[in-house]
């Protein structure tokens, strides 16, 4: 792809799990954020859930009118098992789908964009949400604070060009 001098890259930040933090910066600029909930119901498979996120990434890059680069979360240990599992299907899921798509994806270290968000590197739950709230963002919980959070530093550190 080809940009303009003034193309402002589209973005997109996840903080991956079972309630996914998600933030998006347009090419006009605008910041949306929530969070998508992937578990699956008491009649479905383990597997629903990595097809619900595909669809809703499909979604995401349909209303979003293009993704230039994917910023998610690289967490590295999980207090436990079940969480590590939903994280590595879900990371796997996304990969793939940019890999589909053509889209450049990153994980940003733990410790990295929390360092940017909140001066310190393994800074709390409520201090991201605090820090995000400082930033003029509503978040209603940690994980959108968290992809907010991972959105400014992509935004913030390299213009978002993964």
């Amino acid at each position: 792809m080809t940009r303009s001098p003034e193309h402002i890259a589209s973005i997109l930040a996840l903080d991956l799990g079972s309630t996914t933090g998600w933030a998006v910066r347009t090419s006009r600029c605008r910041i949306v954020h929530g969070t998508a909930e992937f578990r699956p119901s008491r009649f479905e498979g383990g597997g629903m859930r990595y097809l619900r996120f595909g669809k809703w990434l499909d979604q995401t890059l349909d209303i979003a009118g293009g993704i230039d680069a994917v910023y998610y979360e690289a967490v590295r240990r999980h207090l436990g098992t079940d969480a590590s599992h939903v994280y590595g299907g879900l990371l796997a899921t996304l990969t793939a789908w940019c890999e589909g798509q053509s889209i450049p994806y990153s994980g940003v270290p733990v410790g990295t964009w929390k360092r940017h968000a909140c001066g310190k590197g393994n800074a709390d739950k409520q201090a991201v949400i605090d820090a995000m709230r400082a930033r003029g963002f509503e978040p209603a919980d940690d994980n959108e604070a968290d992809a907010i959070a991972i959105l400014l530093w992509a935004i913030e550190t390299n213009g978002g060009v993964a």
